[in-house]
């Protein structure tokens, strides 16, 4: 089971209070894991990602195992820990201002 931390905006969305557990089927990539939060909780479809491009939304960063993981290719494999749940994968609410 792959784990996924929400910022707290986005879990009061999906009515969730802690991280999510998804099941994710072959390759473990941020596409998949996303796929499968969308799936598993209809109501973030295009928050995250825009509905036609499925491009990462421009205040939102995706982190795993202490790396900054938002520019990567959505294909690209999630480092392992995040695979085997020993990690979670978290979408974070970047910080604007000046």
């Amino acid at each position: 089971m792959i784990r996924v931390i929400l910022p707290p905006h986005l879990r009061t969305l999906a009515r969730v209070t802690d991280e999510v557990s998804l099941a994710v089927d072959g390759a473990v990539t941020q596409r998949s894991v996303l796929d499968a939060l969308e799936a598993q909780y209809p109501v973030l479809r295009g928050v995250i990602r825009d509905h036609v491009t499925l491009e990462r939304r421009a205040f939102l960063r995706f982190f795993a195992c202490q790396q900054d993981l938002s520019l990567e290719l959505p294909d690209a494999p999630l480092p392992s820990a995040v695979a085997t749940g020993a990690e979670p994968f978290m979408v974070v609410g970047a910080l604007a201002g000046g």
